[in-house]
C-alpha cells in the first residue's frame, strides 16, 4: 500500500495550505496539546512548535519531530475526549496521519526522522485501534480518568449475569450448525449494543464506577465473540 512512494513527502507539504490537514474535522475539535513551549528542533535548533494543529514538523526546517509524550489518543486523532466517536471520521483522520508519518515516506530522509516516523506510525495505529471499538475505547477513557479494570476481575458482576454467560458458553460449545451459531452471535451482538448504549450514558453523566461495571460485562461478551470467531474458522 505504501511502498514505492519515496517522493510523496514534498507533495504532502504542498497540500498543507489548502489540503487535508489545513482544515479540522467538523466533529473532532479537541485542541492540540503541543503549545508554544515546545522543545527546540533537534535538527536546526529552532523552536519546534507546531505547524497548524498537528505539531509533527519543525516550522523552520520541516524536519519530523519526536512524538509528544503528553498527547493522548483522543488528541492525536483530533477528537473530543468522549465515548462517542464518529468512526468514519476517525478512519479518515487515521489515513491523513499515515500519509504524513508512515515510514515509507521517509526512506530518503535522515535516520533520526526514520526512527521518529516509526514511532509516530505505531502511535497512530495504536490510537486508531483503541478508539475504533467501544470496549477498548471505554477502557482507555476510564484509564485517563484514573480508573482501571484488572484482567479476570468479577467487579460488580452479579451471580445472575455470570449464569447468563455460562449458559451462552454452554450453548456455544454444543452448537453444531450454522443456524445455531448465528442465533448465539445475534444474542451476543444485541447484548453488546445494549451495554454500549448504557456505558455511553454513564460516561455522559461522569459516572465512572457505573462505566467500570458495564465495561466489565462487555469484556465477558467480547470473550464470547472471540470464541465464536475461532469456532467459525475451519480446522
Amino acid at each position: 500500500m505504501w511502498g514505492g512512494r519515496t517522493g510523496a513527502l514534498p507533495r504532502v507539504w504542498g497540500l498543507w495550505p489548502t489540503g487535508v490537514l489545513g482544515r479540522r474535522q467538523r466533529s473532532c475539535n479537541a485542541p492540540s496539546l503541543a503549545g508554544s513551549n515546545s522543545p527546540q528542533c533537534w535538527n536546526c535548533g529552532g523552536p519546534g512548535g507546531p505547524i497548524r494543529v498537528d505539531g509533527f514538523f519543525c516550522p523552520q526546517c520541516r524536519a519530523l519531530q519526536p512524538p509528544d509524550p503528553t498527547r493522548d489518543h483522543f488528541s492525536l486523532m483530533d477528537c473530543n475526549r468522549s465515548f462517542r466517536v464518529d468512526t468514519a471520521k476517525l478512519q479518515h483522520r487515521y489515513q491523513q496521519l499515515q500519509r504524513l508519518v508512515h515510514p515509507d515516506f521517509f526512506s530518503q530522509r535522515s535516520q533520526t526522522e526514520k526512527d521518529f516516523s516509526k514511532k509516530h506510525s505505531t502511535l497512530v495505529n495504536d490510537a486508531y485501534k483503541t478508539l475504533l471499538t467501544p470496549l477498548s475505547r471505554g477502557l482507555y477513557l476510564l484509564k485517563l480518568h484514573g480508573v482501571e479494570i484488572s484482567e479476570g476481575t468479577d467487579y460488580e458482576v452479579d451471580g445472575q449475569f455470570l449464569m447468563e454467560i455460562m449458559d451462552i458458553n454452554e450453548k456455544l460449545a454444543e452448537a453444531q450448525s450454522e443456524a445455531a451459531m448465528e442465533e448465539i452471535e445475534s444474542v451476543v451482538r444485541d447484548k453488546q449494543k445494549e451495554l454500549t448504549d448504557s456505558v455511553s450514558r454513564a460516561f455522559e453523566q461522569d459516572d465512572f464506577e457505573k462505566a467500570k461495571e458495564i465495561l466489565t460485562k462487555m469484556r465477558y461478551f467480547s470473550n464470547i465473540e472471540e470464541k465464536i470467531k475461532l469456532k467459525k474458522i475451519p480446522l
